[in-house]
């Protein structure tokens, strides 16, 4: 048997139609859009935004996604906008053991780790 794809439910915070915006301006399109799951995707990557508020859970809850370029993607964010935008807040790209990393933490409070 073989596992095909893994696909996290993220919470939107209280402002659902915001997180839908700013994960498009990210880079992501969307799949499908059920009302109140929205299905998004980049290249491999994909995820369901839920419209579903809870700050702990969200601040407590991380997600690494493998990029190929650490600093190209961190430059593309910043000439966006996207945290004066949106209020996000985003970290140059740092060594880490696992790679070079960009860290935004989303509308809701989510922390999601780029990691080249």
């Amino acid at each position: 048997m073989k596992f095909l794809s893994l696909e996290p439910f993220v919470p939107s915070g209280s402002n659902f139609e915001g997180s839908k915006q700013f994960f498009q301006e990210l880079g992501f399109t969307i799949n499908w859009d059920a009302g109140d799951y929205i299905s998004f995707g980049k290249d491999d990557c994909s995820f369901i935004l839920q419209r579903y508020d809870d700050a702990a859970f969200a601040q407590n809850f991380m997600l690494s996604v493998r990029i190929d370029n650490a600093g190209e993607f961190y430059n593309a964010v910043i000439e966006k906008k996207l945290a004066e935008k949106y209020g996000i807040r985003i970290t140059k790209p740092t060594k880490q053991p696992y790679g070079t990393e960009v860290n935004i933490i989303d509308i809701a409070g989510v922390c999601w780790h780029f990691v080249e």
